[in-house]
């Protein structure tokens, strides 16, 4: 069985695809949209400046995961990856 890593671009059977954010043993959150913040928010919280909605995706679904590459860090911003994210 595939072991997500932060990091790792997966695609999941349900039709959701993006970078793995964040894992524990019980569960992955998977990057699916970024947007930068507007001025209001980003006035009233300035420790991001973008937005992102994840998904969770439990350890008992990790099967269903597909590993399509990798990244270094979250702020390699290539263009590659960021017609990924889109």
């Amino acid at each position: 069985m595939y072991e997500p890593k932060v990091n790792d671009y997966v695609r999941w059977t349900k039709g959701v695809e993006g970078w793995v954010y964040f894992k524990c043993d019980d569960y992955i959150t998977i990057e699916v949209n970024v947007r930068p913040k507007d001025c209001v928010n980003y006035e009233a919280c300035c420790l991001h400046r973008n937005e992102r909605l994840l998904v969770l995706c439990y350890h008992k679904q990790w099967k269903d995961l597909e590993y399509v590459k990798f990244r270094e860090s979250i702020h390699e911003e290539t263009e590659d990856n960021l017609a990924l994210v889109g």
